[in-house]
């Protein structure tokens, strides 16, 4: 009997893991890939789409020209996984079977239970978040004037919400606009966790942007006009952008697997699999065992590693072989604020951390690659300029 394996999710360890599992298996298995939407995301370049909505077509690949022609593709929104049944439950259609599951849905932006922010706020998880975004801030610019300009105020100052405040200031610099970016972090220091140098070094670019950057003091709750902080100080805005943190998807809730549930992502050891030998988990969705205390960051870098050991180890358990460990590898990372870019810790540099010309190379660079590596160099070459 044929195996059926099913990918949940077009995110870089959904599309990475597609592939690999094609190279492993071919067309000895159904493979199944499901997604909400029919193409790839190059979610950390998405933000450029803020100031212009042009670039989307340069951050969004087609599934078709990922997949190749064996595999079947399912565009639908999961909406629970029963693991008992080994069935999949979609918005629209019937259950979708499987004998192995990979879970890489990614996650989705938590609120924190802050009473109005949920309603009030735009986030920064896909596409249409994005083009919502640039469109708030172009109607907002539309109303103001010089003398009363629009407020832009950006929750949560980690690597999302530095991004986001760089491209508002692009898009203010490139139209002329009246607008006030205000950057607010309830933490001490913007980007938290992070080296205090690169911390610096991207600080000294937001205020060179006249980025308001306001640190220690937590959102306490958000109306309609005004977000409120913990220390009793209000702050209006026009558009507000909420970046500060992230959550397992709502329809991970009743998934009969270990999860935490602090943040609602399914725990998994460094094989990737769960506490069901037939789901495996990867990505944000996941929360990946790593030596020491801390798990698998949740960014691109570490989906991007992990998608072919997840997918190689997903046709080892069909052929009945050891599971292969997996362990993260910081490379480094690099920020961009509108045009300009920081990068910190990167692989083999003799400099701890370093901008210019470089850093905004190794950015595009970084896009390109991925975008070579899923699709084509043609397409690579086409999104270069725009990232």
């Amino acid at each position: 009997m044929t195996e059926s394996v099913v990918v949940l999710g077009s995110g870089y360890a959904g599309a990475g893991a597609i592939q690999r599992l094609e190279s492993e298996l071919g067309d000895r298995v159904d493979l199944t890939w499901v997604s909400d939407q029919p193409y790839h995301l190059v979610l950390h370049e998405v933000h450029r789409c803020i100031r212009d909505p042009t670039i989307k077509e340069h951050v969004t690949i087609p599934i078709e020209e990922i997949k190749g022609p064996s595999t079947t593709f399912v565009r639908g929104r999961v909406e629970a996984v029963d693991v008992d049944n080994r069935t999949v439950a979609l918005d629209d259609g019937d259950p979708i079977e499987y004998d192995y599951l990979l879970v890489a849905i990614g996650s989705q932006t938590a609120f924190f239970r802050i009473d109005g922010l949920e309603a009030h706020a735009h986030t920064l998880k896909s596409l249409d978040d994005a083009l919502a975004i640039h469109d708030a801030v172009e109607s907002a610019a539309e109303s103001a004037s010089t003398a009363d300009p629009a407020r832009v105020v950006v929750g949560g100052a980690g690597q999302t919400g530095v991004q986001v405040a760089g491209e508002v200031t692009a898009y203010r610099e490139e139209h002329s606009a009246p607008i006030d970016v205000v950057l607010v972090e309830g933490l001490e220091s913007i980007l938290p966790g992070e080296r205090p140098g690169f911390q610096s070094a991207i600080r000294k670019r937001l205020d060179q942007r006249s980025v308001d950057v306001r640190t220690g003091s937590f959102v306490s709750k958000v109306d309609d006009e005004r977000v409120h902080f913990d220390d009793g100080r209000d702050l209006e805005y026009d558009v507000l952008v909420w970046t500060g943190g992230i959550t397992g998807q709502r329809a991970m809730q009743d998934v009969r697997v270990a999860k935490d549930h602090k943040s609602n992502r399914l725990k998994a050891s460094t094989t990737f699999q769960t506490d069901d030998d037939r789901v495996f988990a990867i990505g944000d969705a996941a929360l990946v065992e790593q030596p020491g205390d801390d798990p698998a960051p949740p960014n691109a870098e570490a989906a991007w590693q992990a998608a072919d050991v997840a997918a190689e180890n997903i046709a080892r358990s069909i052929r009945g072989q050891p599971l292969a460990e997996w362990q993260y590898e910081n490379k480094g990372t690099v920020v961009s604020v509108g045009d300009e870019a920081v990068a910190t810790d990167v692989m083999f540099s003799p400099i701890e951390t370093f901008d210019g010309f470089t850093a905004e190379l190794l950015k595009k660079g970084i896009a390109a690659r991925w975008i070579a590596d899923v699709s084509s160099v043609s397409r690579a070459l086409a999104a270069w300029p725009n990232m």
